[in-house]
């Protein structure tokens, strides 16, 4: 494991994007953040990304693996791949701002 708080390349392959939407932004009322994470990517990497890259403490890590729906394009079925999120909650005064990108 890379020393704590020096971002090392295999984080930015833990951490895909950040997941934006009503119910993730409702989260930040509880210093929680939503990211899209590699499928592979376990709990404690996952924590370790997040620190090293924003300069944050990291209160706990939950993840959740969202099953890809099917759809109809021109009507012909295909299905959404699947897709893993993790719910990371910060410690009391930390704060990610997600708009202005990893620095």
């Amino acid at each position: 494991m890379a020393k704590k708080g020096t971002v090392d390349a295999r984080h930015y392959d833990v951490i895909v994007a950040p997941h934006i939407t009503e119910k993730a932004t409702l989260l930040s009322e509880f210093n929680a953040v939503v990211f899209k994470v590699a499928k592979d990517a376990s709990k404690p990497q996952i924590k370790e990304a997040v620190e090293a890259l924003y300069d944050v403490k990291v209160t706990s890590v939950n993840t959740l693996v969202q099953k890809g729906k099917s759809k109809r394009w021109k009507g012909k079925p295909y299905q959404r791949s699947d897709m893993k999120k993790a719910v990371v909650t910060l410690a009391e005064g930390q704060m990610i701002d997600i708009t202005e990108g990893v620095s």
